[in-house]
């Protein structure tokens, strides 16, 4: 069963490892964000072991969703669900919670439209692999 947590600097390098998962990771906001040296607030999934995280990074009425990962071998096991629901219970009241995912990116795309998640924008060439998708799932 997974269990969530804040993030802690000694998470690093099992983060890391999950951060591989992604096509454009930005292993300096992850860093940072556990040192607490950049802004945004990091969940981790923890199956006996760090296995995933979300980083999120406030703002007026809106949070972004920088990053979620989860560890390839421990994808499709409900890991992500949980970090995400519990970013959105925190925020349901309060706060549009919205995130970029590769436009062709189907899985990601199916993901969170499950989790009430609604395309906004589509930014053109915003990854290095092609266009971005804003996603939204408002208040």
């Amino acid at each position: 069963m997974t269990r969530v947590r804040p993030g802690r600097p000694t998470d690093l390098d099992a983060l890391a490892r999950a951060q591989t998962a992604l096509t454009e990771p930005a292993p300096e906001l992850l860093a940072g964000v556990l040192t607490d040296e950049g802004p945004g607030t990091i969940l981790v999934a923890v199956d006996g072991v760090p296995v995933g995280y979300l980083l999120a990074i406030p703002g007026p009425g809106v949070v972004y969703v920088a990053e979620l990962a989860v560890r390839p071998d421990c994808q499709r096991q409900g890991h992500g669900s949980a970090l995400l629901s519990i970013l959105l219970e925190r925020t349901r009241d309060h706060q549009t919670v919205r995130l970029t995912v590769a436009a062709d990116n189907e899985a990601a795309r199916r993901f969170y439209d499950r989790h009430g998640f609604e395309p906004a924008e589509r930014l053109e060439d915003h990854f290095n692999s092609g266009d971005g998708l804003v996603l939204v799932r408002p208040t």
